[in-house]
């Protein structure tokens, strides 16, 4: 009963009304195996202990899934940002004003998109410590089995990955590590020390895992393999400084040359250790990019060279789903494809000016990321609206409460990045397309913007990213400024917004038009609270600063 108790603790969405005590109305199937016999073959051990962990990474229902679905992490890590919004569309999107508050930081204590998140995230991790277990349980009673420690290390990276989204969204977190944990046990980590978790556990199981470019169909798709953890451990080096800030309401931080990290061996800055495991993804795993920008998200994007983690999809074989483009697109778009439309999602004004949108130097990847104007049907037609009219997206038309206005509808520029699949079911949310969480190009960006920090020249990268989309050259030298518009231009819609500005220092009250009241921290708002349900359920959580 420890198990179950913890679990409810850490994702508060269970209750068990039923006791473990025998009884008669147990059942006792004959078609169900044993414990024992579900681990007694390594491909049982895999498919028991592994594979069944990687169901949780995409998702069919909200709130849960790393992408995908909505009102969980995508969507804190989207609509917080000078990325995108949600408008009010007079009666739609209203949600009593849940998106509005979202984007203008009003989200406060009790929040469903806070709280989903951090019951999706746990559970995973739950899940995670339970097979991590009983493989340690048969390693320990049998330690010359081989089958049992590259499980071991992958699922223990698998952990780790999902401890890296809890550091970056709420700071200070519980860092359970067993499944046979008491409540009273539970208690809060500084965020430092949760950094230093992932990490370590990243450099110690890397070196057992696979080599495979998991992007790729084959028997490591969609798994964690060694590219995939020298991409996270990059990201934590990028993000050094805001890790390893336990008080990051005072308006101090570390400084990143001096934050150290050891890779290879080798005792590095923040910065050094990025650029280091990023020419490890380029030198020693042969990533690049694809000549086509557009290729990375077609239908069948399984094949691109530039993309190292993905959640596979296929309308056939998998029950993860898709919402972003329909959620973006008009009903009548959507229909016009024999599919849905939610009317919602829209890019905002500083996405305009940062692809100077309607100049001459629009850059390329605006058409390839974004509907905009009158947009035509499958079969080259323009879309006409229900009163014969045609659907024309009026980007710069877009603010935050469209209601009443002449464009309440059309308003805002909607979401294309993904190749549209006719084939496409349930009302296009199950697609071919796999969802890319991770790819080279975001690499480059990081290794620019590592030189940078670290007093060297970015430029090149930087080139190379916006030379591949045939983007006219940015004035040299590279820039924290231009890299961060940069990511903003080659990275829409992908989930990376809110980690940029927030390790920019451009997140902070950004896009709220009410003053800091009192007793406010400054910069609170990097993290997300620990919601009240939780706190509820576990008095030994305290609350983030701020809140």
């Amino acid at each position: 009963m420890k198990k179950y108790a913890l679990y409810s603790m850490l994702i508060a969405a269970v209750t068990f009304a039923f006791s473990s005590c025998s009884s008669f109305l147990e059942e006792h199937p004959k078609d169900k195996i044993t414990e024992d016999q579900a681990y007694s073959t390594p491909m049982l051990v895999y498919l028991t202990a592994v594979a069944s962990l990687y169901t949780q990474v995409g998702a069919s229902w909200g709130g849960s899934g790393l992408q995908g679905t909505d009102r969980g992490i995508y969507d804190l890590n989207t609509f917080t940002t000078d990325e995108a919004m949600i408008p009010t569309r007079g009666g739609d999107w209203n949600d009593g004003g849940a998106w509005r508050n979202i984007f203008q930081h009003n989200w406060g204590v009790n929040n469903d998109l806070i709280y989903s998140s951090w019951n999706y995230l746990y559970k995973v991790v739950v899940l995670a410590n339970q097979s991590i277990d009983k493989m340690q349980s048969i390693l320990d009673e049998n330690p010359s089995n081989t089958a049992i420690p590259p499980y071991l290390a992958e699922v223990r990276a698998f952990r780790a990955m999902f401890y890296y989204y809890l550091l970056d969204l709420y700071g200070r977190i519980p860092l359970v590590t067993s499944s046979d944990v008491e409540i009273k046990d539970v208690v809060q980590s500084e965020r430092n020390d949760v950094y230093k978790f992932v990490i370590n556990e990243l450099q110690e199981t890397v070196g057992s895992l696979s080599t495979a470019h998991s992007n790729q169909t084959g028997e490591y798709y969609g798994r964690i393999t060694q590219p995939v953890v020298y991409f996270l451990l990059a990201k934590l080096a990028l993000n050094a400084e805001i890790y390893s800030d336990n008080n990051w309401t005072d308006g101090s931080k570390p400084d990143g040359s001096s934050i150290m990290i050891t890779v290879n061996g080798k005792s590095m800055n923040a910065w050094e250790a990025t650029i280091a495991y990023c020419d490890i993804l380029e030198n020693t795993f042969g990533y690049k990019l694809e000549s086509s920008f557009a290729a990375n998200f077609s239908t069948n994007n399984e094949s691109s060279v530039e993309n190292i983690f993905t959640i596979p999809m296929d309308p056939t074989l998998y029950t993860n789903e898709f919402f972003y483009l329909v959620r973006s697109r008009h009903y009548n778009q959507g229909l016009a494809y024999g599919q849905g439309g939610w009317n919602g999602s829209s890019a905002t004004l500083e996405v305009l000016d940062a692809f100077g949108y309607n100049t001459t130097s629009q850059d390329p990847r605006f058409a390839l990321s974004y509907y905009y104007g009158m947009v035509k049907g499958p079969n080259g037609e323009y879309i006409k609206l229900d009163d014969g009219s045609y659907l024309d997206y009026v980007a710069e038309d877009v603010m935050l409460d469209l209601s009443n206005q002449p464009n309440e509808k059309t308003a805002g520029a909607r979401m294309f990045k993904y190749e549209l699949d006719v084939a496409a079911t349930n009302d296009g949310k199950l697609q071919s397309n796999d969802i890319v969480l991770f790819r080279f190009a975001d690499v480059l960006l990081m290794r620019s913007e590592a030189n940078v920090r670290n007093g060297s020249s970015g430029d090149a990268d930087l080139q190379a990213v916006r030379s591949r989309a045939g983007a006219t050259p940015v004035d040299l030298p590279a820039t924290l400024d231009n890299i961060l518009a940069e990511r903003m231009r080659e990275l829409a819609w992908e989930g990376h917004r809110r980690q940029d500005m927030v390790r920019f220092g451009t997140f902070i009250d950004a896009y709220t038009d009410r003053p800091q009241l009192p007793g406010e921290s400054n910069g609170y708002t990097t993290v997300f609270p620990i919601e009240s349900r939780i706190l509820n359920l576990n008095p030994m959580l305290v609350q983030n600063p701020g809140y």
